[in-house]
Parts: structure tokens; C-alpha cells; sequence
């Protein structure tokens, strides 16, 4: 279950009710969660706490036509799924990179591309562009922007400096969609833990990395 309240459909502010209703048709998403993608939706019902918020989010999906009658987006979408598909697994969001290889197959990507998005630098699917956008991604996400020149250097020969600024947009917003996914436990990132202590194992003869005895607390 997430860490915060859900808004029930009863509560909810009119700009988030419009998305109920294209998702949840009929329903109240609290009392009867699921989307058609498979999806629990809770992070519909937990960004619904603050409608401006849920506002603010939306309208960055809208930019590239996620319930939009028309897209404002300029980037090649499938170079755009490349950039959000490699955050999500950078992040470690089961929810973004999950729901990002069905937009970038939807967008063109093949299976091989999504396959390598794991180990894109060693994988020889990629173009010279989607290599250099996988360079900058890593930057952006696990060096938090800081970028060699010669990586920027190798985009800004294969993008425009609207398509790099766009990009670098997009990427740091899926991070935020995935931190806060995990921080929060929404969707597909509603797992527990898995860093903690194993337990010794009972029964004489276990030794530590000395050759000394262990003491098993009691």
C-alpha cells in the first residue's frame, strides 16, 4: 500500500476528476484500483492530495500528448523513451522503466533496444545519437547533472540545443516521478526493502573472517 492517503473519488478536486474518469470509467480508484495498462494507479489517487501538484505533473505527460489532444513536444519520441527508459532503471523504478518499454515500443524502439537499456555500454544496438543520450542520462541521474565536456560535446554534434534542453527536461523529471514513486511506494515500486541483515546460521563451527568463533547474540 503507499505511505499516504489515497483520494477517493468523492474528494477529489474537478481537474483530477477528469482523469478518473479517462482511467477509472465508472469507478472509484481507492475502492477499485486498476488501469488498463495493469497498473495499480495509486499514484493517480496519492498526487490527487495536492491538485496543484497533480496538475503540474500532468501537464508535463501532456507535453508529449499522454492526455493531450495535441503534442507541444518537439523531440524525436523514441530518443525521448531512450533518455526516460534509462532513468527509471538508473533510479532503480520498477514503475517508470516498466511503463517506459511500452511507450518506447509504442514509439518505435525494438525489442533488442529495451533489452540493452541495463547494459547499454557494452550493447551494440545503438546509434551514435541514442549512445550519447545514454552517456548524458547516466550524467544527469548518477553524477546529478555533472557532465564531461566530451559527452556534451558528442550531443550537441547530433542534437540542436532546443532537443538537448527538452531532453535534459524530461530525464530530470522522470527522476523525480521515480524518487518519489520509490520514496512513497506507489505502484510497481511498492516493494519492501531488501538491504538488511541475514542471519548467521545456527550450529557449532561458524567462523568469521579471523577463524575466530562467532558470538550469536542471544
Amino acid at each position: 500500500m503507499p505511505r499516504l492517503r489515497q483520494v477517493p473519488r468523492a474528494e477529489a478536486a474537478p481537474e483530477v476528476l477528469k482523469y478518473y474518469d479517462a482511467l477509472f470509467p465508472g469507478r472509484d480508484p481507492v475502492a477499485e484500483p486498476g488501469t488498463a495498462t495493469g497498473t495499480p494507479g495509486d499514484w493517480w489517487t496519492v498526487f490527487a492530495l495536492r491538485p496543484a501538484i497533480f496538475s503540474h505533473a500532468t501537464a508535463h505527460f501532456g507535453m508529449f500528448g499522454m492526455f493531450a489532444e495535441t503534442s507541444v513536444s518537439k523531440l524525436d519520441p523514441a530518443i525521448r523513451e531512450i533518455g526516460i527508459l534509462r532513468a527509471g532503471f538508473a533510479t532503480g523504478s520498477q514503475f517508470v522503466f516498466s511503463q517506459h518499454c511500452k511507450a518506447g515500443r509504442k514509439h518505435g524502439l525494438s525489442e533488442e533496444k529495451i533489452a540493452a537499456i541495463p547494459h547499454w555500454a557494452v550493447a551494440d544496438v545503438w546509434t551514435p545519437l541514442e549512445r550519447a543520450v545514454l552517456a548524458y542520462t547516466d550524467c544527469l541521474i548518477f553524477d546529478r547533472g555533472r557532465t564531461p565536456d566530451g559527452v556534451f560535446e558528442s550531443l550537441k554534434a547530433l542534437m540542436s540545443d532546443e532537443d538537448i534542453l527538452e531532453l535534459t527536461y524530461h530525464v530530470c523529471g522522470y527522476n523525480l516521478h521515480a524518487t518519489m514513486c520509490r520514496a512513497l511506494r506507489l505502484e510497481y515500486d511498492d516493494v519492501p526493502e531488501r538491504i538488511e541483515e541475514v542471519p548467521m546460521p545456527d550450529g557449532p563451527g561458524v567462523q568469521n573472517w579471523a577463524g575466530r568463533a562467532w558470538s550469536k547474540p542471544a
